[in-house]
């Protein structure tokens, strides 16, 4: 059964690999980014690139009312900023502020927008890309306070969508994709993108509605909070 899946942050790194390997096996993909124009690599896969920056209700709107009528099977909210080292003494509040509108307000507000798409679909998944820096009980280096934190309200606004949509058998998850070989986890990674979507995308066929509120990784390992 093909599925129509959203994918945001979809042209670079996990988020093109997704969209890579879902088109593969003849899914129906959205793929959202924000600079549509930038987005060679998308339009060689033949993708039509679509504007969204899930820090912008008007984007979001816009993107709301494009797909009216259609349903959405996979929400992937893959879009997220990465981590950066601010020690403490030197926290930068404003680029804290940016994290949690991109990392953790962007996924929520693209289930608001979408749930009318998503209560259509047949599949009713909501994924959100997480990191195991967001678990609380992995935490044992400390830093990246901004990125962490950010990270770690996704999983509980998940863990809440999880509750709040349980009734109408939409089911919410956190995944987290590994060290990954991309722009923000560095080329030494030990995770090359394309095993990690392959692992990821096993995860995401295997999973139903008693997977809800749960933090796996891409292994299929269940991340403790």
């Amino acid at each position: 059964m093909s599925l129509d899946v959203l994918v945001t942050g979809a042209n670079r790194g996990i988020g093109l690999e997704f969209v890579r390997q879902l088109s593969a096996r003849g899914d129906r993909v959205t793929a959202c980014c924000r600079r549509p124009a930038d987005a060679t690599e998308l339009l060689a896969l033949g993708v039509e690139p679509v504007a969204l920056d899930v820090t912008d209700p008007d984007s979001v709107a816009a993107l709301r009312e494009r797909l009216y009528g259609r349903a959405i099977d996979l929400l992937l909210n893959n879009a997220g900023v990465g981590v950066r080292g601010r020690p403490l003494g030197r926290i930068d509040y404003a680029e804290c502020l940016a994290f949690f509108d991109t990392n953790a307000l962007g996924p929520l507000r693209l289930v608001e927008a979408l749930l009318p798409a998503l209560r259509a679909g047949r599949r009713r998944l909501v994924v959100n890309m997480t990191s195991k820096m967001g678990s609380i009980a992995d935490n044992t280096s400390g830093d990246a306070y901004a990125y962490r934190a950010s990270k770690a309200a996704l999983n509980m606004i998940t863990r809440s969508l999880a509750v709040d949509l349980a009734d109408e058998g939409i089911a919410c998850v956190v995944l987290h994709p590994g060290w990954v070989q991309t722009d923000m986890g560095g080329a030494g990674a030990p995770v090359s993108v394309q095993d990690s979507v392959a692992g990821l995308l096993a995860v995401i066929d295997s999973l139903a509605i008693e997977h809800s509120g749960r933090f796996f990784d891409y292994l299929g390992q269940e991340v403790p909070w």
